[in-house]
């Protein structure tokens, strides 16, 4: 069988759509599958998505990437509780580990989940035709020299992203597309399709063909096709419900500019 090149977007802790995703895609031991990060927070089950993407070693050649959601949940668990994370999806994802009527405590996050989380988990993946990575990328920047404010918190802003000095086509997340549709820019795709969200979807991209598939939590499924690309200005997504631009952190805690978010 053909080997696919797969990637999935941002997940956020929502079981039933990527249960329904990979029923769809049925990804085999020839497909590599690149998960480009946000496991957890928002969704309801962030424990159960990290033990399908587990499960999910086993079954393909995966390439798990680290996002900025995992990247508050370690900051916080290293250097104690921080109601920021509470606020971007925290709550839901202690909630999810908790055992029986007690509140989820980090005492009840697996050992496992730890090491998926701080040591499995890369901070980009390249393939011969693609770089994926779950923010973005400093376009003159070389891969091994970019720095997590880029690759974990900046926003995708079509109208001013340019191509990275690689030449390869960029895959990344983050950014959620509240249309439900991955966004093609030619050199860049952004495939968070806001599966948290009302209306929101799970995508898989076949990054060679352009196929997609998606799923909700709902256990509905669809396909599509990568459009042409678009090089006019769209909207950058905006911020989820209760966010505003700044009110975040990343692992050096420096004040973001207005570009940089949760999401």
């Amino acid at each position: 069988m053909t080997q696919r090149t797969l990637a999935i977007g941002d997940i956020h802790g929502c079981l039933k759509a990527l249960e329904t995703l990979l029923d769809a895609v049925k990804p085999t031991a020839d497909d590599a599958v690149i998960t480009l990060g946000d496991y957890v927070d928002r969704g309801p089950d962030s424990r159960g998505v990290i033990d399908r993407i587990l499960k999910l070693a086993g079954e393909t050649q995966l390439f798990p990437l680290l996002g900025n959601h995992e990247v508050m949940m370690v900051d916080t668990w290293r250097d104690g509780l921080r109601s920021a994370w509470l606020e971007f999806g925290g709550k839901e994802t202690l909630e999810s580990y908790a055992r029986g009527n007690n509140e989820g405590t980090f005492d009840d996050v697996p050992d496992n989940h730890w090491d998926f989380l701080t040591a499995d988990c890369a901070w980009y993946h390249e393939s011969q035709n693609h770089v994926f990575a779950h923010a973005a990328l400093e376009p003159e920047t070389p891969l091994e020299e970019q720095v997590p404010l880029w690759l974990f918190w900046e926003k995708l802003i079509p109208a001013t992203a340019r191509p990275h000095c690689s030449g390869k086509t960029f895959v990344c997340g983050h950014t959620a597309q509240r249309s439900g549709q991955p966004i093609n820019l030619g050199h860049t795709i952004c495939i968070d399709t806001f599966v948290y969200g009302e209306g929101g979807w799970l995508t898989c991209l076949d990054v060679d063909s352009g196929t997609y598939w998606q799923a909700n939590q709902e256990g509905e499924s669809r396909t599509g096709e990568l459009g042409e690309p678009s090089y006019l200005e769209q909207s950058p997504g905006g911020m989820p419900s209760g966010e505003t631009s700044g009110e975040t952190w990343w692992s050096g805690d420096a004040e973001l500019p207005d570009e940089f978010g949760p999401e």
